[in-house]
Parts: C-alpha cells; structure tokens; sequence
C-alpha cells in the first residue's frame, strides 16, 4: 500500500510535528522548478533519498553478519547537491561502490512514498537517518524555514531545520 500526503498529515498530526504541507503547488519536477514556484532559493529545497548499502558479494569476505545483507539508510540533503557516495561510505565503513541508490520500488517498499514526493519523516520504515551537514546553516536565515517532499509530487513540506534536528534525531555528516 503507498502511503499518501494524507498518511503524512496523520503523522504529523499524531506526533505534534511543526510542519505544514502544501498541496497541488504544481508541476515541480525539479529543485529548481519547486524553489520558483515556492518563491525560495534552490538551496531552501531538500530532497529525502534512500540508500542502499549492498552486501558483500563473497561471504568469504564478510567480517560480519552485516557484510551479508543490504541495509538502507535515508539521506536528507540539498535538492541541487550531489551526494557524496565516499563520505557516506566511510562513515558506515564499506567501500564507496557498496553504497548506491535504491530503486523506485524498493524506495516504496521501504519509505511507503513514491519517489519525487519522498519526505524526510513518517515512513512505512523505521531507518537510520544522515542529514548533510551543509543543510545546518539554513537555520540562520529565514526563520530556518526549508522544504522537503510532502508526499505526492505536488506536495511540499514546510518545516524547519531545527524541527527536523529534534523529529528525526540524524547523524549529521558532510555529504555534498
């Protein structure tokens, strides 16, 4: 079952979450597009990605159990920047080629939303949650206000860095 903008408000609403959604916006295909139409800079935009961390393909190589199974990690950074695939490998002690990006139907299986309208929080999945630290500065200017996926590829998010910080409680390190 895939999760929509209303299980998200649900969410919300059921944990108290400063958070305001904002619904059929328009056409946001891009960061760029979703900034114009939100009346903010590029950098105000963030996109919520999951990351697969794939298993060793030789067992005789595992050091351990969890050299053997996939884990997924979500990813919370700048909508415009790319994820640096070496930094998330080192801190999660793999090799850079082991991290890569969920597909489209592992995202829903995991996160419940579809990919374009992937929020930060309220997924179907409990995970580990990275937030690039370049996001950290945007609390000083315009009241720390940002935006993430709200659901559905016409729904926004309005949330503030600080109320990210304190809902998703993430390992904050430099990722772009």
């Amino acid at each position: 079952m895939t999760l929509t903008r209303d299980d998200l408000q649900q969410f919300l609403n059921q944990h108290r979450i400063q958070a305001t959604l904002l619904s059929d916006i328009g056409d946001t295909p891009t960061v760029v597009a979703a900034a114009e139409v939100l009346g903010v800079t590029p950098e105000r935009v963030l996109k919520t990605l999951l990351v697969s961390l794939e298993p060793v393909k030789d067992p005789a190589m595992a050091s351990s159990e969890e050299d053997l199974d996939v884990r997924h990690i979500v990813v919370v950074s700048h909508g415009e920047h790319r994820m640096d695939k070496r930094a998330l490998a080192r801190h999660f002690g793999v090799g850079r080629k082991r991290v890569r990006l969920a597909p489209a139907d592992v995202v829903l299986e995991y996160l419940g939303f579809p990919v374009g309208g992937v929020p930060p929080l309220g997924h179907r999945t409990a995970l580990p949650v990275v937030l690039d630290e370049s996001i950290l500065p945007l609390q000083d200017a315009e009241g720390g206000v940002v935006y993430a996926g709200g659901g559905d590829d016409s729904t926004m998010m309005k949330v503030t860095v600080e109320e990210l910080l304190r809902v998703l409680e993430p390992t904050v390190i430099p990722l772009s």
